[in-house]
């Protein structure tokens, strides 16, 4: 019997299959972390642009001690719609009529038309729970083009397609009650206290001089709007100075490579050349997914090396395409992983239920650096000698 009762257990620890190891993970450390208003979800829309552009707006508000906003997004949008179809008439039917846009479209439309709280304007006036501009963009294409076809911009031309908006969207309210009190637009948004004169908008590429004014020349960038240029070591200082006193950042950039996940949690810029499990050292190969959804996971099962991004590299990734005008975020702080690594904590505007963050993502330093288009903070969050360069 004590032969037998030995040998058992001997038998089983034998057959029994070692279990594979846990992936180390990411492990966060948070180093600044602004307040911010609840993620929302911007749905079926190409409206990420307005979303992160009021999220940055109601932190502010936050900062000045104002209190929590719900400011709402379609109103910006609606109005903005309205801008884009002049602007599309005048260019001959050549311009920028999709949803798309940048953060200077928000401040235009709070410095022309003013702004309202979302329970004054949900900008859902059709059947559906969420955000869904597909049919609505659909006869915005079909109509404006009559009116460029007759090469003339009449008032009826005018009357459909504010119908069409009225229809979708919902007609703008002229006066409204929010917390007792009866406002208009404009009156709402002087109430605020935001002066769009304290915004900054600053890119780094070297294709014009640093220290100027340049355009970016970013299909979205429809209004031709011009963006401060600095080195990108200064853009990174920025950044950091903003957060570390204070003051969220707007962020502009390209979403469409492999290593933003918005799923994981983390946007990474790996060195592929260095990660790829099968041992193939073909960063072309990889990157074109050949690698396999094993090999593409393996990138987030933990920090491995990045990518050491230059000027040069960065302006590379523009002017091949590489780098992309994607989508606009809202950061609202810093964090460090196990290895001492810096990531900026990112609002999103795809809900909470995409990813185990509930809609918050952690971009590294060297993908920030790589996929920045241009960001956006007050002007006061930017060093004083910087400042002075700029000429702010």
């Amino acid at each position: 019997m004590a032969i037998a009762v030995a040998a058992m257990p001997v038998h089983a620890q034998k057959s029994k299959k070692q279990a594979a190891p846990e992936p180390e993970g990411y492990k966060f450390t948070t180093v600044v972390s602004l307040p911010a208003s609840p993620v929302k979800n911007q749905s079926a829309t190409g409206t990420c642009w307005c979303f992160a552009t009021t999220s940055f707006m109601e932190s502010e508000l936050l900062r000045m001690g104002k209190g929590e906003y719900d400011l709402s997004e379609m109103f910006v949008v609606r109005k903005t719609y309205e801008n884009r179809i002049l602007d599309n008439y005048l260019r001959q039917g050549k311009g920028n009529l999709g949803e798309g846009s940048l953060s200077p479209s928000w401040l235009r439309v709070f410095n022309e038309d003013g702004l309202v709280p979302q329970e004054a304007y949900t900008g859902i006036s059709y059947d559906s729970p969420v955000h869904n501009h597909r049919e609505l963009q659909s006869y915005i294409d079909a109509v404006t083009a009559v009116p460029v076809k007759m090469k003339r911009l009449s008032k009826e031309s005018n009357e459909v397609t504010g119908a069409i908006l009225d229809i979708y969207m919902g007609e703008v309210p002229a006066t409204f009650t929010y917390k007792g009190q009866s406002y208009t637009p404009k009156t709402f948004a002087a109430s605020l206290g935001l002066n769009m004169d304290d915004y900054v908008h600053i890119t780094s590429f070297s294709h014009f001089p640093f220290y100027t004014e340049g355009l970016l020349e970013v299909p979205d960038n429809w209004e031709m709007n011009r963006f401060h240029n600095v080195p990108l070591d200064e853009l990174i200082l920025i950044m950091d100075n903003a957060l570390n006193n204070g003051y969220t950042v707007n962020w502009d950039g390209d979403v469409s490579e492999r290593g933003f996940s918005h799923a994981n949690g983390v946007a990474i810029n790996p060195d592929l050349t260095r990660m790829d499990p099968s041992g193939n050292t073909d960063r072309a190969r990889f990157e074109a997914g050949q690698g396999g959804a094993s090999a593409n996971q393996a990138m987030f099962e933990k920090p491995g090396p990045e990518i050491n991004v230059t000027q040069d590299v960065r302006q590379k990734g523009y002017e091949t395409f590489v780098t992309s005008d994607d989508h606009l975020m809202h950061i609202t702080g810093i964090v460090k992983d196990q290895n001492g690594t810096k990531y900026y904590i990112t609002k999103n505007s795809w809900g909470t239920d995409r990813n185990p963050q509930g809609g918050y993502l952690n971009m590294s330093e060297s993908y920030v650096r790589a996929k920045t288009i241009f960001i956006m903070v007050h002007k006061n969050a930017i060093p004083a000698d910087i400042k002075a360069k700029l000429g702010i």
